[in-house]
């Protein structure tokens, strides 16, 4: 087995290994959305200082105090302490490989929520979240009973215990899927299926019956009896190293039940895979008794906590801390890593400074900005990022950004900027589904080429599968980005009352003649009297600027008053 390595101060030694997107579960595939990890050499930069740096840069309006300075000290003290760093001479400390990716994973648990943060090179590219009354269903295996069987859509519909039945298709199913599946499943058969996909909007959970349990290294299949390795492992000697050992395991271990071999299984031993091998046959034996016990609706299984997740599906070489906050989630991640991946226990590491981790590494701003539609590019262009209940419209415009070269030249910067922040985007907000970007128009096939070649590049690092579509001559690029959960968006907001999620309100405009024309049909055009006006105190400003206007118009005088606690668009006349 590799030979244990420290994080103690501030440089992290392994050796480089390709990483890869995620892959689809299949014989030669990689399973549950794995990738391969990044070994790298990579040193902590201290973000925090180089933020307080920029802030203070840019309040030079406003005086800093001693208290703020104070306050930004200890949240960096916070942060350094976190990851482990000492003060070292200037001269000691070593620049990160240009080209290698740092990530840090943060875990924040407070009240009735976990948020878990990935971090590459510092800035925040991926967000995991879940709540105790929401909590997430994927991968969780269910006894359910076969309620409806539709032949017209080649589908069916499973009770498993809640409000919405379950969606099963007919390539899910297993069996002689060339047969219709009314011919396969029966009304009132009991099933065992576990979740590939959360509900969503007004769609029910998608399932399969073809269930999987994911380990560290493996991928347990026990409904197929191939063995498939990644094709991420992409060493001849390893792979057959890989598939003796399999073929081994495959006789007194699996017992001829299917497996995949995860890409972090490479280097690996032959003690760890068949230790995690006979781990995963023992839960696998446990859910084939509860099923033939339990009642159906029932759940049999039910997958690990967030943060084991994010330690089983994510902590490699290439992280360089995974902090968590809670003290049990850190002793469940820290039995967990010790069980499986002894090697990585040091990088599991408890957060207890008095700044919260999410504040003292700048996580909460990012947070904030996700409820932003435009978003900033570096050259000056914006992105505008609209989501609908199941397709995603991204426009580009060049902003303020004018170039200093030809048109073509400008536009095709821009578009290259917008690929790369878009794919960081989508990654951030979770946003799947069918998703259509549209680029500024560009003349040259080299130039669009060379769009597409930075936007396939710029999502080589998501976990979910993306499928994206050459772009055409109107700049369209069309992709799609699995999702196994509601977007991050969907999880924090509601829907406006005052605007029934249209993000619009009447203008000012439109009100006033509104209420022009409500007045004239309260008075019938007869003149004399007082009308007056109570509205929100923006819209009152702007009536107030148009007031000799209204009294000209409904042919009577107007007076205009506000009340903070008005909506919007609500307003009261009062004829005097």
């Amino acid at each position: 087995m590799e030979e244990n390595k420290k994080i103690e101060g501030p440089a992290v030694s392994a050796e480089n290994t390709e990483n890869k997107p995620a892959q689809t579960r299949q014989s030669g595939g990689e399973a549950n959305n794995d990738r391969g990890s990044d070994r790298h050499r990579g040193r902590g930069k201290d973000r925090n200082k180089r933020n307080d740096r920029g802030r203070r840069g840019r309040s030079d309006r406003r005086p800093d105090n001693r208290s703020d300075r104070n306050d930004r000290n200890d949240r960096r003290r916070d942060a350094d302490r976190s990851r482990g760093r000492r003060d070292k001479p200037r001269h000691c400390v070593r620049s990160q490989p240009p080209g290698e990716v740092k990530r840090e994973i943060l875990a924040n648990t407070s009240f009735e929520e976990t948020r878990v943060a990935v971090l590459e090179n510092d800035r925040l590219v991926e967000l995991q979240w879940e709540r105790r009354n929401s909590k997430s269903i994927v991968g969780n295996i269910y006894k359910g009973k076969v309620e409806n069987v539709l032949p017209g859509i080649s589908s069916a519909f499973i009770n498993i215990g809640f409000d919405k039945n379950a969606y099963l298709y007919i390539s899910d199913v297993i069996g002689d899927t060339r047969r219709p599946i009314d011919k396969i499943l029966k009304k009132g058969q009991e099933v065992m299926i576990q979740v590939a996909k959360e509900s969503i909007g007004t769609k029910g959970m998608k399932v399969t019956m073809e269930v999987s349990l994911p380990g560290r290294y493996l991928v347990f299949t026990p409904t197929q009896q191939s063995v498939g390795i990644s094709k991420h492992i992409a060493d001849s000697a390893e792979r057959k190293r890989i598939s003796e050992i399999m073929d081994r395991l495959m006789q007194d271990t699996l017992k001829g039940l299917g497996v995949v071999v995860r890409t972090e299984a490479e280097g690996a031993g032959e003690d760890e895979l068949r230790r995690e091998a006979a781990f995963l046959v023992d839960e696998w034996r446990s859910i084939e008794e509860k099923f033939k016990t339990e009642s159906s609706p029932s759940l049999l299984h039910e997958d690990s906590a967030l943060p084991v997740q994010i330690a089983r599906d994510l902590l490699s070489d290439s992280v360089y801390v995974y902090l968590l906050d809670k003290k049990s989630d850190y002793e469940a991640v820290f039995g967990y890593v010790s069980r499986i991946s002894p090697e990585l226990e040091n990088r599991i590491r408890y957060y207890d400074a008095k700044t919260p981790i999410f504040t003292a590494f700048n996580i909460e701003p990012e947070i904030e900005k996700l409820r932003q539609i435009k978003v900033q590019l570096p050259s000056g262009g914006t992105i505008v990022i609209q989501e609908a209940e199941s397709l995603c419209a991204i426009d580009v415009n060049t902003g303020r950004f004018t170039g200093s070269k030809t048109q073509e030249d400008t536009v095709t910067l821009n578009n290259v900027e917008a690929a790369v922040e878009i794919a960081h985007q989508l990654r951030l907000r979770n946003i799947g589904g069918i998703i259509v970007v549209d680029f500024i128009d560009m003349k040259k096939a080299s130039n669009r080429q060379k769009v597409m070649e930075a936007f396939a590049g710029a999502v080589k690092n998501d976990r979910a599968k993306i499928r994206i579509l050459p772009i055409t001559r109107l700049g369209l690029i069309e992709m799609t980005r699995e999702r196994r959960r509601e977007s991050t968006i969907s999880l924090m907001t509601d829907e406006c009352p005052g605007c029934f999620g249209s993000g619009r309100v009447l203008s000012s405009e439109s009100i006033r003649i509104r209420v022009q024309r409500e007045i004239f049909e309260l008075t019938q055009g007869r003149p004399g009297g007082t009308i007056r006006l109570v509205l929100h105190p923006v819209l009152a400003e702007a009536f107030k600027a148009k007031q000799a206007v209204m009294e000209e118009n409904v042919h009577r005088s107007v007076t205009i008053s506000n009340d903070a606690n008005l909506q919007y668009e609500d307003y009261r006349i009062i004829l005097e």
